[in-house]
């Protein structure tokens, strides 16, 4: 369980390798460096950031990358 939400005011922000695709401007960004995986909208970076367990995280990437959610 989550205790507290990080302080996400110096996060540095990357963007996914996996967005973009047939769209481009549909890209997520992620910030390294937290016990948690701070995930957030691009277009929208002032906005609200969704914060993860690591290991569920860990689990959503590998169910994308094994093609797990269909097109």
């Amino acid at each position: 369980m989550l205790n507290a939400t990080p302080d996400l005011s110096t996060a540095t922000w990357r963007k996914s390798s996996y967005s973009g695709g047939a769209d481009p401007e549909s890209c997520i960004e992620v910030a390294d460096g937290f016990d948690v995986v701070p995930v957030r909208d691009s277009k929208d970076p002032q906005g609200p950031a969704l914060v993860f367990p690591a290991a569920a995280w860990a689990a959503f990437l590998a169910d994308v990358k094994a093609n797990r959610f269909p097109v």
